[in-house]
């Protein structure tokens, strides 16, 4: 059973899925006629629509980031750990929108949608599309929902990269950027992981050029691996040392941890699956590959290629921020070096020097990228105090 009368809870929530019938043109030139979004909503907007927060997710999240959707749900969304009554996005005090962006596979139109022009899935036909599409398209959803300007546009890893192009391409429309686990563009290492973890999925017997739906079927071994090697660079050394201790020695009564707990106690000496680290990558890989759409993924971790805002100002990236608006906020982790401190640092000193207002804080943490998910005490108490101020603004501004 859930805990979803928890007084730090958002309770029940039941998301909705609006029609856009206006042709988006993407990036790409392509032109999509018409869309859905699947989003939620938790606490109430204000009646000036003052208080709203938007929620940008990364790769693998979706519009489900709080509470819970019945009664026998195990677990709440996503970002639960920072969405609620008296957490850090403070649902007493805020008015937050949670969506499932285009290409999505969670309610939103992407790949795993019927295509109205040939009443066949999309496939592989869905269109490439890139984070500025997505903000673009989440502008349509702030007009439907008749607010003109948030108070804030929050994200946290590919999340984060949505949240830097909101205050490029949109800098009247947001009061303060809180972009969490950034990068201003992907290293070539991180190109690389992208291009295995696609690979992976592309051939896969099971694939079929992505019609594979149409087959009944999915590229689950392609998946499982993709998730696997995704998986590996959202940890630190030290999260997984945490996570799987013990050594043969340890059973033995002796040796350190180095993170190389054994299922059994003893080896195998064969090509089994003898280190719980490995038996958690397979779960982890297999419960994705159930739940997520391969196009999907692929479409996921493109738009994390294309993501590079200076493009357009000869790579100078202070000068995108230059009609920017709005108050930063930067927060990034010491041991994630899938998008390590450095990078957020590039964004704060290109802010500088567009002289912006920007606060920035590195939080030491051991538990690499996926710290942005979870309940860091100084994490947690830097996002939640900036955000009180915020929302002091909008009493000081009301009186």
């Amino acid at each position: 059973m859930t805990d979803s009368n928890s007084s730090d809870s958002v309770g029940l929530v039941t998301p909705q899925v609006l029609h856009f019938d206006e042709p988006l043109t993407l990036r790409s030139g392509k032109v999509l006629p018409a869309y859905d979004l699947i989003v939620e909503t938790y606490g109430e907007l204000n009646a000036d629509k003052s208080n709203a927060v938007l929620i940008c997710h990364a790769l693998s999240g979706d519009h489900h980031a709080a509470g819970y959707h019945t009664t026998e749900d195990q677990k709440p969304g996503w970002w639960d750990q920072c969405i609620g009554p008296g957490k850090a996005i403070d649902t007493n005090l805020f008015h937050v929108v949670s969506l499932n962006n285009l290409g999505g596979c969670a309610g939103s139109t992407g790949p795993a949608s019927i295509n109205p022009e040939t009443e066949k899935y999309y496939g592989p036909d869905f269109p490439v599309v890139t984070v500025r599409d997505w903000v673009k398209s989440q502008v349509a959803l702030s007009d439907r929902l008749g607010i003109d300007r948030w108070l804030a546009v929050v994200g946290g890893s590919l999340g984060g990269m949505q949240v830097l192009r909101w205050a490029i391409s949109y800098p009247e429309r947001l009061h303060h950027a809180i972009a969490i686990a950034a990068a201003p563009k992907l290293s070539a290492q991180n190109i690389a992981f992208n291009e295995v973890a696609r690979h992976s999925i592309t051939s896969d017997p099971n694939f079929y050029e992505g019609h594979y739906l149409e087959k009944g079927t999915y590229p689950k071994q392609g998946l499982m691996l993709a998730r696997m090697v995704g998986h590996i660079t959202y940890l630190s050394d030290s999260a997984m040392r945490a996570k799987f201790g013990k050594t043969v020695a340890d059973f033995e009564g002796q040796g350190n941890n180095f993170g190389r707990d054994l299922r059994s106690g003893k080896l195998s000496f064969g090509f089994n699956v003898d280190f719980q680290v490995e038996s958690y990558l397979h779960y982890q890989g297999e419960r994705f590959s159930e739940n997520f759409d391969a196009n999907t993924y692929l479409l996921m971790t493109k738009a994390l290629d294309y993501f590079d805002p200076s493009v357009d100002y000869q790579g100078d990236l202070s000068r995108a921020f230059a009609k920017s608006d709005c108050k930063f906020l930067l927060l990034s982790f010491s041991t994630d070096w899938r998008f390590p401190p450095e990078r957020s640092r590039e964004i704060v000193n290109s802010l500088l020097k567009a002289e912006k207002d920007v606060s920035y804080l590195e939080i030491e943490a051991d538990q690499g990228h996926d710290a942005f998910l979870l309940p860091i005490p100084r994490y947690i108490d830097a996002f939640s105090i900036y955000l009180n101020r915020a929302h002091k603004e909008i009493i000081a501004n009301a009186s």
